[in-house]
Formats: structure tokens, sequence, C-alpha cells
């Protein structure tokens, strides 16, 4: 576990994605959990030792099952931004693992069975602020990788949790994201206003300037890309072929290359459908 400040903690050793918690006068806030009951209890059990009220809340940073599954096995209540309980109030409450990979770390977890998800209890829209210590924390909504993608700020110790809008050497989740709108929220992150600020990528932790704008050329040629499909009318298949150049400026192991090849697969193939190709559809038949 590696502690930024004395209450804000980070913890990579778990399946997928990097987890945090935040002890406070007030309680215990986690940030997403593992996707695995078993790594869940063992995470809960590492933090005893820390300091902090009874009260205990966990955030899910965005609808993606990896940070949602496990969600339950923190027996705590739970917030999301309204979009991510509207997405799974339109769904089965039940993950099973159909066969077809989204490039979703927990589906290549071999032991989850049926995972029940969790409701939350408490959900925001724009902006929410917690006073649990000294220090407000800040949560917003930032629509561009997810369509519930919540950054958690701490404005006193200028730490900000960004979730999957930045990935360390991994490619992108495009299924729900809206490619422009997540620019804007990397060029914000750049900008004056996050000057000095720690940036913690919901996989991978810590990120450097260099991250963050790999992240960002990653996109432009996923958008430039898609872009050129479009005004040739290609078809969904098209989109598979994006996939090489689009994994070759990212360092990551052998055996993970399966793996985001499908993400990238999946994704691409579902931004083109939802961002192109239906909307053209729309803009022909305006009446259906």
């Amino acid at each position: 576990m590696q502690s930024l400040r004395d209450n804000i903690h980070l913890e990579d050793k778990y399946t997928g994605i990097t987890l945090a918690a935040i002890n406070l006068p007030q309680g215990m806030i986690y940030i997403d959990a593992p996707p695995t009951p078993e790594e869940a209890r063992v995470w809960r059990a590492d933090l005893l030792d820390l300091e902090c009220g009874y009260e205990r809340l966990l955030i899910n940073l965005d609808t993606n099952a990896d940070r949602v599954i496990g969600s339950r096995a923190m027996d705590c209540p739970i917030l999301v931004q309204e979009n991510t309980a509207e997405y799974y109030r339109n769904r089965t409450g039940i993950f099973k693992n159909q066969g077809e990979l989204t490039g979703k770390v927990w589906e290549t977890i071999p032991s989850l069975g049926n995972i029940r998800w969790s409701p939350p209890e408490i959900t925001f829209s724009d902006q929410m602020s917690l006073h649990w210590g000294d220090t407000p924390i800040q949560l917003e909504h930032h629509s561009g990788s997810d369509i519930g993608a919540i950054w958690v700020v701490f404005p006193e110790e200028k730490i900000v949790f960004v979730g999957d809008a930045v990935l360390k050497n991994q490619p992108p989740f495009l299924e729900k994201a809206n490619i422009p709108r997540w620019l804007d929220d990397i060029n914000l992150l750049m900008s004056e206003k996050y000057q000095g600020y720690t940036i913690i990528s919901g996989r991978g932790g810590v990120c450097a300037t260099s991250t963050i704008e790999k992240q960002r050329e990653v996109l432009q040629s996923a958008y430039q890309g898609l872009e050129h499909l479009a005004k040739k009318g290609a078809g969904i298949e098209s989109t598979e072929k994006m996939i090489p150049a689009l994994l070759d400026p990212l360092r990551f192991l052998a055996a993970e290359r399966e793996l985001f090849t499908a993400r990238l697969r999946y994704g691409l193939a579902a931004y083109y459908t939802k961002h192109y190709l239906n909307a053209q559809q729309l803009e022909e038949d305006p009446e259906e």
C-alpha cells in the first residue's frame, strides 16, 4: 500500500484496478472495490489498523464492471454518479460471463461465478462535496471516458482521482465514451487548474505528464480513424483494422495483448455503431 498523505492510500495489488482508501475523522471512504469477494475481504482487513471514524462509504468511479462488481462485498453504502445507477437499473442485476470478451479484466477471472450487483444508496448529477474531515472532498462528473465517470478531487492536498480518464499503458474503454468530451477532460487535466496536482489513474496509480499526453495521442488517433471511416461510409468491420496502430505506442506485457485487442475490438465497434451508424440512420429516418 502506498500512502500519498497520512490519510490517503493507494493499492495496486488487487486484480485490474487501482484502489484507494481515505481515513477521516468521520470514517473510511473507499474508492472502487476489488472484483472478487475474497479480495474485498482482504482489502478491508488491510485497512483495519488505520485510525478513523466508524462510518464507511464506497465511491465507484464509473460504470465499468471491473470496479463495481465487488461493491457488495465492501458491506457499506455506495455512491455513484446518477448515470451509473441508471445503467445498472436497466440491466440484469447479476453479472454473468457470457463468453464474449469486451476487454474488461473481470471477464478473465476464472473463479468468478454469478455475482449480484449491489445498487447504490447515494447518487448525484454534476457535483457533490463530502465533509468528513478538516478539508472538503469534491466529486465531479466528467463524462468523456464513461457516461457515469467521476473525478474525486482533494483541493487542499492537490490530488485528483480520475478513474479511466487516464490509463497507464492500456488502451481506452470506448463503449460508453464520448471522445471529443474525453479530449476536453484530458486538456483540463493538463491546464493551469490542475497544475501541481498528483493525478491518479484508476488503472496504474500516479501518472506522469507523459502518461497523460500518451492518452491524448491514443484518443486523437482513435477519433481521427473513426471519422475517416465514417466519411468513407465504411462498415463496422473496418474498425478492427485500427487496432494495431492504437496498441503500438503502448508498453504492456505480451500476455495482455489478447485482452487489450478484445477491448479495442469491442469498444471501437460499439462507438462506431452508436456515434456514426445509428446517428446516420436517425438523420435518414427522423420519424422513426
